[in-house]
């Protein structure tokens, strides 16, 4: 009898900020390999607009209004997911913020926030689900952190440390919890079409020529490019590969780039 690996069916899987952008695109990759969604966002109004774009697209979801800094919110709201929805078998920690500031003008209030929403609300959120896991002797945790985990970049410094951080959290969780059956990886994303970055992407702009040109695959990534690695490592074909960051980033990672008149 052949087994699908890929299958998620009769999984439970959370994620975190999963109201746009590459949150939603990842949500709705598991979600059309079977699994049963939840998303939590600060804003109710967020909540109430995403749910009406997943059932667009023939996916319902499970709506929570949690923010992933408040340790004991999490604790409570997680029991109450749990107990309405299922046991978590996958968490997807996207919830982030970026502050483009640079190092000499950011206040070290703003720094604190960009670790704290971008690193300490992944600790949080892991840690919690994660005793349910332990209990049940499985689970998978991806964690979203970035080529800033490996790169440098002008006025992102905070988010550079928090995903930095956030990439080796994900090998401390693997260390600690693989005896579990529990698998924690990340995904770092490259340059994607998404909504936010649409005005940067029109012919002509800098930026857009940048991104280009700096991609081996030459073009931004497609959001769906993103949903097949989360539904791999959320998946059975991922029970071996822990504390790894797959970088989603059609090549750049792989090269130094390219002169600026070569095609």
């Amino acid at each position: 009898m052949s087994v699908n690996l890929f299958d998620l069916t009769g999984k439970t899987a959370l994620v975190t900020g999963g109201t746009h952008g590459l949150g939603m695109a990842i949500a709705t990759g598991l979600a059309n390999a079977g699994a049963t969604i939840i998303v939590n966002d600060v804003l109710p109004e967020k909540l109430e607009s995403a749910k009406k774009e997943y059932a667009e697209n023939g996916i319902k979801v499970h709506t929570y209004v949690l923010d992933v800094t408040d340790e004991k919110a999490v604790e409570q709201v997680i029991a109450v997911m749990e107990k309405e929805v299922g046991p978590i078998d996958i968490l997807v920690n996207n919830a982030g913020i970026i502050k483009r500031i640079p190092i000499l003008e950011m206040k070290a209030e703003e720094f604190r926030q960009v670790i704290d929403i971008d690193l300490t609300g992944p600790f949080i959120m892991s840690k919690t689900v994660a005793k349910g896991m332990v209990e049940r002797g499985y689970g998978k945790i991806i964690n979203m952190c970035s080529m800033m985990s490996e790169l440098g970049r002008n006025t992102v410094s905070a988010y550079a440390s928090a995903k930095g951080g956030l990439k080796m959290l994900t090998r401390s969780m693997a260390t600690e919890w693989a005896k579990y059956n529990i698998q924690i990886n990340g995904i770092g994303p490259g340059y994607f079409a998404t909504d936010q970055t649409a005005p940067i992407r029109v012919d002509g702009h800098p930026f857009n020529e940048f991104i280009i040109h700096r991609t081996p695959a030459g073009r931004w990534g497609d959001p769906e490019d993103l949903a097949g690695t989360a539904v791999f490592l959320a998946s059975k074909a991922a029970d071996f590969v822990n504390g790894q960051v797959v970088y989603v980033d059609g090549g750049i990672l792989a090269t130094i780039g390219k002169p600026s008149n070569e095609n």
